[in-house]
């Protein structure tokens, strides 16, 4: 019975060594969870690290976990390493207590940019160059090939709006075709190769940390989603589900394509401050330099190198700085000029219409009083009809003139229309209240004694 009992786990050992996989979530370099990523821009930091697990069930409790490095040389040249302890594979992980202990496994991974155009890029690589401690032989480690992985990834970034959009796509072998981490069957692993998709969409949220990502793929058997949440400028929290559309069979875990719950945390050490060249944004620690090929003209001068060009550079920022300054106010003090300008030609056009309107007015008071000046000849020739006419035509120039309502008061009564001749001597009164002689004949003709009162003539 001891022998059968040792011989089980022998066999249980030898299985955890085939079956292990450094593919648990976040622990590969890149942003996404299993899938490779390429870029057509460096890196903003110089190292990632940090670690991730896998969550397969919480009764028994049973995970993957691991820690990661990664790094980005020049000319699009990465490299990653990789530390992970697979879950408990066997069937002896039904029970509440398994006598299986999982391998512990060490990856390299690279990869190479080897075309980029616009927002293109097109990567190469080599995964999971995976070393195991061998519980069962004398050797520490040993390599596992089946796990070894060629890849090739097209990669797209794109801006939309606030967002950003970047998808990969590729094919690959090893640990990218389709497999899973935790297999029941050894020999269920699948093809020798397999094609992958996926996406992160950069969001505006947490914008001073950095933003949050969101990530979706396809590694090959299943779809995996997650979040990237920046907790500081640096740290990020990870977190996610593998293989989403099997979570409603989340009891059943020991088989081909289990689903899974991952948390990870990862730190990004940036680059050394840079300076950017002219014609790109400018920052709190700009060194002008050659570009060294990088976009927007920026060169990675350590601070430290030379406190001469800092401290010069320094003074540069603050002259041009000073000069913005005096060319805003420049252009507030032009802006001003312009608006006085504006309000004096607009006070010129109101004078030169007061001085127009002055000089009609002045043509219309004379044109009316040569019309009185008629209308009393044809008053004194007893033609009342052609006086009447004058008078009308120098109102129509002058509606505010007494003496013409008065004269043409005169006229009606000598008309015989008494009521008119009252009502135009009133609105002559109401224009002049001092007129006296129009009072006089208001006041005589209210006492019927009119023919002692003068007419107005003149």
């Amino acid at each position: 019975m001891r022998q059968i009992a040792k011989n089980l786990s022998i066999l249980v050992l030898i299985g955890s060594m085939v079956l292990g996989s450094t593919r648990v979530a976040y622990t590969r370099p890149g942003l996404m969870m299993r899938v490779p990523t390429s870029s057509n821009q460096k890196t903003p930091y110089l190292f990632r690290t940090g670690f991730g697990t896998e969550i397969h069930n919480f009764d028994p409790f049973n995970t993957a976990k691991g820690v990661y490095f990664d790094m980005e040389l020049n000319k699009g040249f990465a490299f990653g390493f990789s530390a992970v302890q697979g879950g408990d594979t066997t069937s002896l992980a039904l029970l509440k207590e398994s006598q299986q202990k999982p391998v512990v496994e060490f990856g390299f991974h690279f990869q190479q940019r080897v075309f980029s155009y616009n927002d293109i890029s097109l990567t190469v690589g080599l995964q999971d160059v995976v070393f195991q401690n061998d519980q069962t032989s004398d050797e520490i480690l040993s390599l596992n090939t089946s796990l070894l992985s060629f890849f090739t990834v097209l990669a797209s970034e794109k801006d939309l709006g606030e967002y950003k959009m970047n998808t990969y796509m590729g094919f690959g072998s090893g640990g990218l075709a389709p497999m899973d981490t935790i297999e029941v069957d050894p020999d269920s692993v699948g093809t020798s190769a397999g094609v992958f998709l996926g996406f992160v969409l950069k969001t505006p949220y947490f914008a001073r940390r950095g933003g949050m990502d969101i990530v979706g793929e396809f590694d090959g058997t299943g779809v995996n989603v997650g979040l990237r949440i920046p907790l500081t400028s640096d740290y990020r929290l990870n977190l996610g589900f593998t293989h989403i559309e099997r979570l409603p069979d989340w009891d059943k875990r020991y088989w081909a394509g289990h689903p899974g719950f991952t948390l990870g945390l990862d730190m990004a050490v940036p680059r050394e401050p840079r300076r950017r060249l002219q014609g790109g944004p400018s920052g709190p620690t700009n060194i002008y330099g050659p570009s060294d090929g990088l976009p927007g003209g920026i060169e990675t001068l350590p601070l430290h190198r030379d406190s001469t060009i800092i401290m010069a550079n320094v003074a540069v920022t603050t002259l041009r700085d000073s000069m913005a300054l005096m060319n805003n106010e420049m252009r507030n003090l032009l802006v001003r000029l312009s608006a006085m300008e504006q309000n004096t030609k607009f006070l010129s056009d109101s004078l030169v219409n007061i001085q127009l309107e002055t000089n009609i007015s002045e043509k219309n008071m004379n044109e009316a009083l040569r019309h009185l000046s008629r209308s009393l000849r044809y008053f004194y020739a007893g033609d009342y009809r052609e006086a009447l006419k004058e008078v009308d035509l120098s109102l129509e120039l002058n509606p505010n003139l007494a003496l013409a309502y008065a004269r043409r008061g005169s006229i009606y009564y000598k008309l015989g229309d008494v009521q008119r001749a009252t009502i135009n001597w009133n609105l002559a009164l109401r224009l002049d209240p001092e007129y006296t002689d129009v009072r006089n004949i208001l006041k005589a003709l209210h006492e019927n004694n009119l023919k002692s009162a003068s007419f107005i003539k003149e």
